[in-house]
């Protein structure tokens, strides 16, 4: 998923209609003469210069709720840190990212997160007796454990952990084509542009 041109993208969209719309004429008092402009005969949509949504400003949370964003952000946190001089999730506002794409997403997939998010926070407060976010180290990750299981095609018959599964992959391909993580992997490599290259599923230490 290209990050900056599917923002770019949104962005354009209504600014253009509304610009469309200002520029339509005012309609004509009865019993005057009508009068054609070019302006009024035109159909072509303006040409907008558009800059990248994720330079422009911070983007709000708004589809999660606070509990269950900062548990979106430990979790991205814990499966994709900051290595090696390459920046990690929250580096790259995979969170912030997620909290937009999960709510434009189909009703199963949002469901999927709210309950995965409520489950882990859930489990947090029985085996901690506090949030996720908030969770000793120790428990954060072994909340995580179904990731330790092997892969397969078909998905975990348990919620959480099919939660778990499809957040790992989201927070990873999210991370490694965000901006940040791609400028940061071309100045390691000598300039030389940096692609991902598949999904890997690395161990939780």
């Amino acid at each position: 998923m290209k990050r900056r041109r599917f923002f770019q993208t949104l962005a354009a969209a209504p600014a253009a209609k509304a610009l469309l719309a200002q520029q339509q004429p005012p309609a004509s008092p009865p019993g005057s003469a009508s009068v054609s402009s070019p302006a009024a005969s035109s159909t072509e949509i303006p040409q907008l210069q558009t800059a990248a949504v994720d330079l422009a400003g911070e983007p709000v949370p708004a589809f999660f709720t606070g509990e269950q964003y900062a548990a979106l952000r430990r979790l991205s946190d814990i499966l994709f840190p900051a290595a090696n001089g390459l920046p990690g999730a929250l580096d790259a506002k995979v969170p912030e990212f997620l909290d937009f794409l999960i709510s434009v997403s189909p009703a199963d997939r949002q469901q999927l997160y709210r309950n995965g998010l409520d489950a882990l926070n859930a489990e947090a407060m029985k085996h901690a007796n506090q949030p996720f976010a908030k969770a000793p180290a120790i428990e954060a990750t072994s909340l995580l454990a179904p990731l330790r299981e092997p892969w397969t095609y078909d998905p975990p018959s348990d919620p959480l952990a099919h939660f778990v599964r499809e957040a790992k992959q989201d927070v990873y391909t999210a991370t490694v084509n965000s901006r940040e993580y791609n400028e940061a992997a071309a100045a390691a490599s000598g300039g030389r542009r940096f692609a991902a290259r598949g999904f890997y599923w690395l161990p939780l230490e």
